[in-house]
């Protein structure tokens, strides 16, 4: 997925100090026209920008995708980050440069890494799927260490993820390992991430790795997360230190999804869909992806091209009319 602010916000990203818990916000994001989807963005945000190595985190449905058109996001780019596409219903088509065409259900990962350049297109329209009616899942990026983030593009798809039980929750975990398990998932650095469903007054304790920082997103449900109410969209963040995560359950079955990893060291800067770490890497990934966009040689080496996306590629906002500069994290 791309984000798509008409004018993205620069951000130096890096770990720091915290609460043992805090609670985010959701912003609402339209992702595309005046009859948009629109998705529900938590990370990066201005209270924290990085959860482990997870930098973007949008959640978005149910969505009737006859009324808001779904989603249809045509090829963009990326390059220092891995997409992270993860459903609870409905099904979306991605297209990359390396000729991938893949469709994702429910249960599923589709992990695309960027390496140092890569475009792709994401459907999950009535148009691509006329039997479709509903959308709803989560969108995670993850930030790419120095040692990788200049490799080759890669993608692959998971069609069954590794689970397990605890307290009678069903976790499933498609990144990382978590509770004995462990995802075939590409990861760069030690992080996780799962789907728990927790029945009705439930409470679990889940266990987790000291070393990590954590976040637990609300899909549905009412939920307590180490002692504090968690609404619905909003991302709850534990600090390291702990080697149990205590989730209760209100008198509604819960969906949350559960991302970590070991604090991210690396100062980061993002702006629009790159990771990099300073201004000049940045404008030199934003003018090569016009050139791709007007079809000029270096840019196509550089990212690629998508050919089965009927449609132009979605042009590169505006810099800004100053340097990037870090934006405090608080």
């Amino acid at each position: 997925m791309t984000n798509l602010e008409a004018r993205p916000q620069e951000q130096v990203c890096a770990a720091g100090p915290a609460t043992a818990i805090e609670l985010i916000e959701p912003r609402d994001v339209p992702l595309g026209g005046p009859r948009a989807m629109t998705v529900r963005r938590t990370l990066p945000s201005r209270a924290r920008s990085l959860i482990g190595a997870f930098c973007f985190a949008d959640h978005y449905g149910p969505d009737d995708i006859a009324e808001t058109g779904g989603m249809d996001v045509a090829p963009h780019p990326h390059i220092g980050l891995q997409t992270v596409t993860w459903l609870f219903s409905g099904r979306v088509l991605h297209q990359d440069a390396l000729g991938s065409v893949q469709t994702i259900e429910p249960g599923q990962l589709n992990l695309m890494t960027a390496g140092n350049g890569i475009c792709h297109s994401e459907e999950g329209t009535v148009t691509r799927f006329p039997d479709q009616r509903r959308l709803h899942g989560v969108q995670l990026w993850t930030v790419l260490p120095e040692a990788t983030r200049h490799g080759a593009r890669a993608f692959e798809h998971v069609a069954e993820v590794p689970s397990f039980t605890v307290d009678g929750a069903r976790v499933q975990v498609f990144l990382g390992a978590l509770g004995g398990v462990v995802s075939p998932a590409r990861t760069d650095t030690p992080l996780v991430a799962a789907q728990v469903d927790i029945p009705a007054r439930v409470t679990v304790r889940l266990p987790v790795d000291p070393r990590f920082e954590h976040g637990v997103l609300l899909d549905t449900g009412t939920l307590t997360v180490a002692g504090t109410p968690l609404e619905p969209a909003w991302l709850a963040y534990l600090a390291p230190g702990a080697d149990e995560l205590v989730l209760e359950a209100g008198p509604e079955p819960v969906r949350a999804v559960l991302i970590g990893g070991t604090p991210f060291e690396e100062e980061l800067l993002m702006w629009w869909n790159f990771v990099g770490r300073t201004h000049e890497e940045v404008v030199s990934a934003r003018a090569q992806w016009q050139a791709a966009v007007a079809g000029h040689p270096d840019g196509v080496v550089r990212f690629g091209t998508v050919t089965g996306y009927d449609g132009a590629p979605l042009p590169a906002p505006d810099l800004p009319s100053v340097r990037l500069k870090p934006r405090t994290r608080r």
